[in-house]
């Protein structure tokens, strides 16, 4: 990769010494931020509508509005990188996710807290795919690269799971913007520190940056992004509001597709999608995190109002889930060494599909030992897979399209997530809502509203109380768990076909050996070959 370093980075050239593995630490620190920052508001949400009296589509608009402008922007900043420079960019987003944090924390309005949150999801999108990017650059070496980003996806791990928690234990002690200040000291270490270890690079820098493009893949990703969030949300197939904004991603992202191809200098270089193993990689990604939102949304609600736990007790059993991805990130590279990317993925996906089946036999008591043991599988099986595809999808990638490769895998992970919370809560909907047509002693206008969810079929039963509502309550939790048995068989299938692709990507890990920095100019700049 043709890279710039200032005069500084050269006297700590990228990939010698122990330096590269700070940088790993800094790399790290930004993704634990935003990973946290995804999910660390989900538990506020009561202090929040009791603080700011948000109404409905505001309070959406709160939760959504961060995953939703950093999925859109992912491609904008990561292609940004290669050309004005990876770490100014990252440095940027820091800056950026410190302002917006202590807006967010202080915010008198919804709409004061929905502009902040857009502010932290522009952030994100600015720090997400430049961490993947410099990693791709400071670890040469394929080797300890696979070693960087199992420590990568470790993180990211337990950024996802300690989210709520830390949010939990803040509102005890905090009022509800605490969950965003959390984020300001850390920010004001990480731009020094940042600053002061990070190596700047970049692309070739070949013709302009297409910023025409730029913005269309940001608004095409946008409105398909929000589309499938409505989906996902229970919103009608058929309602305008959730097909305009699928059909006018689609389009701006195949005018997008055509633009590119039609460009001597394009943003993205779509070749790298007729190379089997990164095609197959960002394929892999989608459908691994298909599987994982949209199981571990239908098991929260199997805990709590299936099993009767609460908040808490549901984080806590599915930690082990967590700490098998973070086991499985950690091992990853010595079982790519050892297994290849095609064994690997493949073994993966799986693992994963037997833990969905075996997680079929969840009925309506609590099982202890069968939720253990088949989330520890679900959360191996996962990381292995998703590990394995990140690792091969950002070899393979051109080094000086480093930026908008991570991006690409980063767009796909928030596509899968979202297409999965559509599609599986579609599947079990279906399977959930016969269940309740026809509940004896049930009027039926209660059993049609108890057909949208679990959650409305308690509070309907316990307005109509007495041996009805104990019916309406019965046939409810029955119909649910019938639905997610639906809902892991077919996720089950799509792990399957997901281990068949994974039969494309190759049969042993290629390790070439590092090239050693070229400095031409050591005044100022040097273009360093990597």
């Amino acid at each position: 990769m043709s890279g710039t370093t200032t005069a500084a980075a050269r006297r700590r050239p990228a990939g010698a010494g122990a330096n590269r593995w700070l940088v790993l630490v800094v790399l790290c620190v930004s993704l634990l931020l935003v990973a946290v920052d995804a999910t660390v508001l989900h538990v506020a949400v009561p202090a929040v509508t009791e603080d700011l009296r948000p109404g409905g589509i505001a309070l959406l608009w709160i939760v959504d509005v961060y995953p939703l402008v950093c999925a859109s922007l992912l491609i904008l900043f990561g292609t940004l990188g290669d050309r004005v420079g990876r770490r100014r960019i990252l440095l940027l987003g820091y800056g950026l996710f410190g302002v917006a944090s202590a807006l967010a924390a202080f915010a008198g309005s919804a709409e004061v807290l929905i502009a902040a949150r857009a502010l932290l999801g522009v952030g994100g999108a600015m720090i997400m795919p430049a961490t993947l990017s410099i990693l791709r650059q400071v670890f040469p070496d394929r080797r300890e690269r696979a070693m960087a980003i199992g420590v990568w996806s470790a993180v990211a791990a337990v950024g996802a799971a300690v989210g709520p928690l830390l949010g939990g234990f803040l509102l005890e002690h905090f009022w509800w913007g605490s969950v965003f200040l959390v984020n300001i000291p850390l920010m004001l270490v990480s731009l020094p520190v940042g600053r002061l270890l990070l190596p700047e690079s970049k692309g070739d820098g070949t013709g302009p940056w297409d910023v025409a493009g730029a913005l269309m893949a940001a608004a095409g990703l946008f409105a398909a992004v929000l589309g499938v969030k409505r989906l996902g949300g229970g919103e009608p197939v058929a309602d305008a509001s959730t097909v305009v904004p699928l059909v006018a991603g689609a389009a701006l992202l195949a005018w997008f597709v055509r633009r590119q191809r039609r460009r001597a200098h394009p943003l993205v270089d779509l070749g790298m999608f007729r190379r089997p193993a990164f095609s197959t990689s960002v394929g892999c990604i989608v459908l691994a995190m298909l599987a994982l939102v949209g199981l571990e949304l239908i098991a929260a609600q199997y805990l709590q109002l299936v099993l009767g736990l609460s908040p808490l007790q549901t984080g806590l059993r599915l930690l082990p889930l967590t700490f098998a991805a973070m086991a499985a990130g950690l091992a990853g590279a010595r079982m790519l060494r050892r297994f290849g990317p095609r064994r690997m993925v493949c073994a993966g996906f799986c693992l994963t599909a037997g833990a969905v089946v075996l997680l079929t036999a969840m009925g309506r008591t609590d099982n202890c030992a069968l939720l253990l043991t088949g989330f520890v599988m679900l959360g191996f099986g996962l990381e292995t897979t998703l590990f394995g595809a990140y690792e091969s999808m950002l070899s393979e990638a051109p080094p000086d399209q480093a930026g908008g490769a991570a991006a690409i895998g980063e767009t796909s992970y928030q596509l899968g997530a979202g297409i999965g919370i559509a599609l599986l809560g579609t599947v079990m909907n279906a399977a959930y809502a016969p269940g309740l047509a026809h509940v004896p002693g049930v009027p039926a206008p209660a059993s049609s509203a108890a057909g949208h969810s679990l959650g409305e079929a308690y509070q309907i039963a316990a307005q109509l109380g007495g041996p009805a509502g104990a019916a309406l309550r019965n046939a409810a939790a029955g119909a649910f768990v019938h639905g997610l048995h639906v809902t892991l068989l077919v996720s089950a299938g799509l792990l399957l076909v997901g281990a068949v692709m994974a039969l494309r990507l190759p049969r042993v890990m290629q390790c070439e050996a590092a090239p050693v920095p070229a400095p031409r100019d050591a005044a100022v700049e040097s273009r360093v070959s990597v």
